[in-house]
């Protein structure tokens, strides 16, 4: 679980925390926290493992994947993605995500940005990569579980691309992070 010793104090007691779900991927629970005219309230939460996006710049292309999400039914074409393992930063897990994804190694990788996400339900950091100087290194290596397929865009096109329905919120923040950083 996330150390919240690291955010700083909490402006309301936390009086309990409490863990009503747990699997490898997801912990679930509540947070009873003080309010300030006496009362108590429960705060739901889910926290999830850290995750890398990447935005990977090839020639005048970015590379993206498309997959198909179970939990909104639909199929997105997105930034490639993945859970930051122990012991890696977010620069050396967008490395890894990117070659096991779309078969492309990078040259160069920096931290675009690193945040909470969806603060109002859940305990997820995020760091957008964005990855340079790329080189087809060879056949992709998903997970069991992944059934993607890697497509390219051009740089000119990755706004609308990410705007165009259906798109979901890390592609978005990635490309606009990295639109306003000039890299697209």
């Amino acid at each position: 679980m996330t150390d919240l010793n690291d955010v700083g104090d909490p402006e309301r007691p936390v009086l309990e925390e409490a863990v009503e779900y747990e699997t490898p991927w997801v912990t679930a629970g509540y947070d009873l926290v003080g309010q300030p005219d006496g009362s108590t309230k429960r705060y739901y939460w889910a926290e999830l493992p850290p995750a890398a996006v990447v935005v990977a710049v090839h020639e005048d292309d970015l590379l993206l994947v498309e997959q198909y999400r179970p939990a909104v039914r639909e199929t997105q074409l997105e930034l490639p993605a993945g859970v930051v393992e122990d012991g890696e930063t977010f620069t050396e897990a967008g490395a890894r995500e990117l070659h096991e994804e779309t078969g492309f190694a990078a040259g160069e990788t920096e931290l675009l940005q690193e945040f909470w996400t969806s603060t109002g339900l859940l305990r997820h950091r995020r760091g957008i990569v964005l990855a340079r100087d790329l080189e087809e290194v060879g056949a992709v290596d998903h997970d069991d579980s992944e059934f993607l397929v890697p497509r390219t865009v051009s740089v000119a096109d990755a706004v609308s691309v990410a705007r165009a329905q259906p798109t979901n919120d890390a592609t978005i923040e990635g490309i606009l992070l990295a639109k306003e950083a000039g890299v697209l």
